[in-house]
Parts: C-alpha cells; structure tokens; sequence
C-alpha cells in the first residue's frame, strides 16, 4: 500500500473500533518489544506468531463509582461486563481485518484461565499493558497499570494482533505517573515496594494473588483498590476525588457478596 493508502485504511480500523464502543484505540509495531528490551522475548508478539507486524490495542473506561466500592459485587460486576465487552470488540476487529484480507487475532483480556494459575505462577501470556504503552495509550506508573490522561489506570484493555503493516502512533513523552504513592499506601497486602531510580515499584505478585484469589471466593474479586485511589485522570476531575460516599461504598460491600465490610 501507498503511504495514502495505509493512513486511510488506519483511519478505517478507527472508525471500526469507535463504532464498538471503545474508548481509545493505538497502534504499535512489533519491532518495539525488541528495541526497548522490556520484558522476556518469549512475550514478544512476533516471536509468538512470526507474521506479527502491528498490535493494535484497545482500550474502555472503568467508572469510579463502581471501583471505588471494591471489594463489592458492584465492582465485579463491572469487571466482569467489561471483559465480556473487550473480547467480543476485540474479536470483530479481527474479524473485520480478515474480511480485509489480512491475517488478525485477538488476545484475550487476561490471558490466564484462572486465578488460581497466577497464585502459582503470576504471569500471564501476554502482556496488554506493555501493548498500550508502545501503543501510545499511556504510560506505566508506580502500580504496574496502564496511567492514560483520561482514566488513569481506571481502564481494561485488549490487544489484536495482525500481519497488516499500519503505522504505529507516537509513544507518550513524558510520565503520567506523580510519584504520590497513593497506590502503595493503600494496597490492601501491602504488596509494592518504591524503588529509587524507578517510577515503577517492586511487586509481591504472588501476595496480589493470593488476595484476588481470597476475594473471588467472596463473589467480590478482583481488588482494583490501586487504581481506585490513583489521582491521575480527567475522569477525577469528572467525578469527583471520591465518587461514591464512604457510606455508599460500604453498603456495596454489604450486600451481594459474602464478608460484610468490617471484615475486610
């Protein structure tokens, strides 16, 4: 395809993604898992699928009303929905992009099957969040999250991966991230550790497990706690520093699921 011909089609997969409900959408090419080193190659893309060109990663908005009642079934519900959303989006994209005439899939939302696989072993099959920064969506920040200037971390995302050769979109400059420690202070397990030299913190993943693992058996998982709390977002501004009503959250907690709120 001509430069012309590539930007057009780019704009068409937008246009596709938007119509599916999508908040955000990016563009990465595969040659940058290789060229920032980030993670192990056995994650990369193109050495998982050798016809891998673009990641395409996508993205949709969690409302801070319902996160801000974790644990609850009010946010695990949410949780739930939108994994049902992403995939399904995810899925007739790449379904589009094969009508296209190109090779595309999508990769699952969570890529692990349960999570009592992650309590055992805590990485998943591929990383989204490593995706949608190369992507252009965000940056990472102290909790390990996708920060984007719309929703901080309050997000879930999903990736398609095609043979299409699409010009990727900028990375963001600069880190959304403002050190406030917000996610530390307040996680339930107490499970990040700041590391000097590094926005990013040590993670206990094996102890955030453990806990998702807790709550799932409660009908009220997963945690999110850290990406409640995180100041970052215009959806703050939106909403409110706090969007629900320490008495609102904690009736959530109250009812739906097991362990009422004094016993978290």
């Amino acid at each position: 395809m001509t430069s012309q011909q590539k930007a057009d089609f780019k704009k068409k997969i937008k246009r596709e993604a938007l119509k599916l409900g999508v908040n955000k959408i990016g563009f990465a090419n595969v040659e940058r898992w290789s060229e920032f080193a980030e993670i192990a190659e056995e994650f990369y893309p193109q050495n998982i699928w050798s016809w891998s060109r673009t990641v395409i990663s996508l993205a949709v908005q969690i409302f801070p009303p319902m996160i801000e009642t974790t644990p609850s079934v009010v946010y695990s519900e949410l949780y739930n929905t939108t994994n049902r959303f992403l995939d399904e989006a995810a899925y007739r994209l790449a379904n589009f992009l094969n009508r296209e005439g190109f090779r595309a899939h999508f990769f699952p939302r969570d890529c692990y099957g349960d999570i009592s696989v992650l309590v055992k072993k805590p990485e998943a099959a591929f990383s989204h969040v490593i995706a949608a920064y190369y992507a252009g969506l965000g940056t990472i920040g102290m909790n390990h999250t996708l920060l984007t200037p719309e929703f901080g971390p309050r997000v879930r995302l999903v990736s398609v991966i095609t043979d299409a050769e699409i010009t990727p979109d900028p990375m963001l400059s600069g880190e959304l991230c403002i050190k406030c420690g917000m996610c530390v202070k307040n996680c339930p397990m107490k499970a990040f550790t700041p590391q000097k030299g590094s926005i990013i913190a040590d993670m206990d993943k094996h102890k955030c497990a453990r806990y998702h693992a807790q709550l799932k058996g409660e009908f009220r998982y997963p945690c999110g706690v850290c990406t409640a709390v995180c100041p970052v977002g215009e959806d703050k501004k939106k909403y409110g520093k706090n969007s629900v009503t320490p008495q609102g959250a904690e009736h959530c907690r109250n009812f739906g699921s097991k362990n009422a709120v004094e016993n978290t």
